[in-house]
């Protein structure tokens, strides 16, 4: 059995395993490191998830030296959102000159992966890590792994002094790594997607969110020049006949342009599904992970695929984590390891909590499946047709150039509270008479005490679906601090003035 030795090993190539060898082994320090990445297909991935970076994550890629990466992979521009819903359509730009990108996933792997190889002193492995390499210590400190390679039946055994698991969503080692902290990833529900040929969406290059009745939220952008994605969410329990479902409750709500191609796609390409899991990080370094070996990327944290955060939050993590981990002088040493994972896990969550809360928030209030989530939605979508900064804020939040979850905060409350408003002074659609069209109705003066009690419904609906995420992402496995006790304050501030400015 042959035994390697290196700096440090990373398991998985995809995009946070990619990035982060590259940016370990280009940081400068004294003499090189020796990595080993170890993946367990170097072909070209197909996904139906991973192909619309936010320009967040666009910022992120130049940070670490990889904005080359979007290069020549037919990757299309795109300028923001539009939102969708029965017919009517908002514009919601990207702030400033800011632009992010979509392509086809399996090509911009590829071309980090080729970055990787050209890196110095780093060796790209095809073959699967199968378990973990431990000392026989209490501590059991993680000092390798074991992995088969492509084309060998015998497992040969990786060392090195730090062990970096990238593995993605289904990670193998997620649960042996954080131990008793470890948390299951929650499945909030599941994208359905195809290929759509030559669509003309809404807007060109604006990916397009349509908000479906009675479903979860339909997503499309872009991915080539005649390629364009389409994410249709589809709750659990997932219908046998998905074709059938979606022909039937999904095409007729979507822009006309898109139902065509749409219907072709059914016939022709292949219907994947991905699940939309949610997953908040922990912290790794302190005495309940394994020392030795650390998570980054879906591994260690995910959320929902809605709004496109997932690349930026592994690439922001990579800018923050490789400079900290190349200062360090002896990768071996767990004691000076710890307090630099301690750093990034804070300096790390303004961006991946906002990411992570707007993301799951919006899900909830776009897919909603309750009369006061359906408010939420309502009010969410004439929220965005006020314009100027309710649709400036939001956006800036989106795109991950502007990280703030207390600027998150003040907008979700104030959707909450305008949702109220719109209840109370803006038409509704009645049904009519079968053959007649729906009417709209303005609410009665003697509706009002039942609107009221509704209201009070909706505003706690939103507390409650905001609030577990704030706890979440932002205190729940911090040690009180000056920083956070502030933003908790600031947050509370925040949401009265809403409501008395109200």
């Amino acid at each position: 059995m042959a035994e390697d030795g290196y700096d440090i090993i990373v398991v998985g190539a995809g995009v946070a395993g990619s990035s982060l060898a590259h940016a370990l082994a280009t940081a400068k320090r004294a003499s090189p490191l020796r990595i080993a990445v170890i993946e367990r297909s170097l072909d070209e991935p197909d996904r139906i998830v991973g192909e619309l970076m936010q320009p967040g994550g666009v910022l992120a890629l130049r940070k670490v030296g990889l904005e080359s990466v979007l290069e020549n992979i037919d990757a299309a521009t795109v300028k923001g959102y539009c939102v969708c819903d029965a017919g009517k359509i908002v514009e919601i730009p990207y702030p400033g000159k800011h632009e992010g990108r979509s392509f086809h996933h399996g090509r911009l792997i590829m071309n980090l992966r080729a970055a990787v190889r050209r890196a110095p002193c780093v060796d790209l492995i095809e073959g699967t890590v199968t378990d973990l390499i431990e000392d026989s210590s209490s501590a059991r400190k993680v000092l390798g792994v074991r992995a088969t390679l492509k084309g060998l039946e015998e497992k040969r055994s990786f060392y090195a002094s730090l062990v970096i698991i990238a593995d993605g969503c289904y990670s193998n080692f997620r649960s042996a790594v954080l131990r008793p902290t470890a948390m299951k990833p929650v499945v909030k529900s599941h994208f359905v997607g195809a290929v759509l040929k030559d669509a003309v969406l809404p807007l060109p290059n604006y990916g397009t969110v349509a908000l479906i009745r009675g479903s979860g939220p339909v997503l499309l952008y872009q991915i080539s020049k005649h390629d364009t994605r389409i994410l249709i969410d589809v709750k659990q329990p997932v219908p046998d006949d998905l074709k059938t479902h979606i022909l039937t409750h999904i095409a007729p709500q979507l822009p006309s342009s898109v139902q065509l191609p749409l219907k072709i796609a059914l016939d022709t390409d292949r219907l994947r599904r991905m699940p939309n899991s949610y997953l908040p990080s922990a912290p790794q370094g302190s005495a309940s992970t394994k020392p030795g070996i650390i998570l980054i990327g879906d591994s260690w944290n995910m959320r929902h695929p809605l709004t496109g955060g997932g690349m930026t939050v592994a690439l922001n993590d990579v800018a923050i984590l490789a400079p900290l981990l190349a200062s360090v002088s002896d990768l071996r040493d767990w004691d000076r390891i710890a307090p630099v994972l301690d750093r990034w896990f804070e300096d790390r969550k303004p961006l991946a909590s906002t990411v992570n809360m707007l993301s799951v928030a919006l899900y909830d209030l776009f897919g909603a499946d309750a009369p006061e989530l359906e408010v939420l939605r309502t009010g969410c979508f004439k929220y965005f047709e006020l314009g100027g900064e309710c649709i400036n804020g939001p956006v800036s939040i989106l795109s991950a150039i502007v990280p703030s979850p207390a600027l998150l905060a003040y907008h979700f409350f104030s959707v909450a509270l305008y949702s109220i408003w719109v209840m109370f002074t803006h038409p509704r659609v009645v049904p009519s008479p079968s053959g007649e069209k729906p009417r709209l109705v303005r609410p009665r003066v003697d509706e009002y005490p039942f609107l009221f009690l509704k209201g009070i419904r909706v505003f706690y609906t939103a507390c409650v679906v905001f609030g577990p995420l704030l706890w979440m992402e932002m205190f729940a496995h911090s040690r009180p601090n000056r920083r956070s006790i502030l933003l908790g304050v600031l947050c509370l501030a925040l949401t009265v003035g809403v409501l008395i400015s109200t």
